[in-house]
């Protein structure tokens, strides 16, 4: 493929977005756990265990957040605050990759803490991201989650963007949340925070593409090629950069660009 202008490049992606940011993105991707939800809580606590778990083969991904959602009653927020110690006995068995049901029920311990401090999750990322990024917010967040007592293994289940983390998966889950839900994919209900503030879920698919289009110039995916992607994609669209996760993740996984 011959080297883009900006103005190329931007029609480019601004087209790719468009075609992938349909209805039917759904049917095959995460974001169709915290579609079955109406209430914000139910809707961000699926989608932040579905997000924890979404590495791997899709298909095992789904498979495992249905069931996930199963074992939470189909009702992840009143499990969430409402559980005993007996109700944590549901969890036990449920195994993605290396997520297991220790770091599962260590999940729905602290997110039982962050519910009962800050009342839900936007609250708490209003409170710590800056104007341009939530990677701060996202810091402290690992922070907050990981301050009860707990087994050293599950913290490598959230990323740190301060320890050099592309921290894929939560900038995933704050994509869900924040994103308008107009082209029916992301779910928008977080109107308190702006898209503009948002980081690219940086994975294998999106940096190759991002580096055949000129996008990235390094080669790990780690939190320094984030802020090199994120700085392009935000003077293609300061106030909606992570539209173009879309474009990159499509062309990469669907047409093997």
């Amino acid at each position: 493929m011959k080297k883009l202008t900006k103005s190329e490049l931007k029609d480019f992606l601004d087209e790719k977005a468009a075609f992938y940011e349909q209805p039917k993105f759904i049917e095959t991707d995460p974001v169709q756990i915290p579609h079955l939800f109406t209430k914000k809580k139910d809707i961000e606590i699926s989608g932040f265990l579905t997000a924890t778990i979404s590495w791997g083969n899709r298909k095992s991904i789904l498979t495992n957040a249905h069931q996930l959602m199963n074992r939470l009653g189909n009702s992840p927020y009143d499990f969430v605050v409402n559980h005993s110690k007996n109700d944590l006995q549901n969890l036990e068995g449920f195994v993605h990759r290396t997520f297991n049901s220790i770091d599962l029920s260590y999940f729905v311990t602290a997110l039982h803490h962050i519910y009962t401090k800050f009342d839900d999750m936007e609250h708490f990322f209003k409170q710590f991201a800056s104007e341009s990024s939530f990677q701060n917010g996202i810091h402290q967040f690992k922070k907050e989650f990981f301050s009860l007592p707990h087994q050293s293994r599950t913290e490598k289940h959230i990323s740190d963007p301060l320890k050099n983390s592309a921290a894929k998966r939560i900038n995933m889950f704050l994509r869900w949340m924040i994103r308008d839900a107009k082209a029916g994919v992301d779910l928008g209900i977080w109107n308190t925070l702006s898209p503009s503030q948002l980081s690219c879920p940086l994975d294998v698919h999106s940096g190759n593409v991002a580096r055949k289009l000129g996008l990235l110039k390094r080669k790990q995916n780690d939190g320094k090629a984030l802020l090199e992607m994120d700085t392009k994609l935000r003077s293609l669209d300061p106030k909606d950069p992570v539209k173009y996760d879309y474009a990159l993740f499509g062309l990469g996984v669907f047409e093997k660009f």
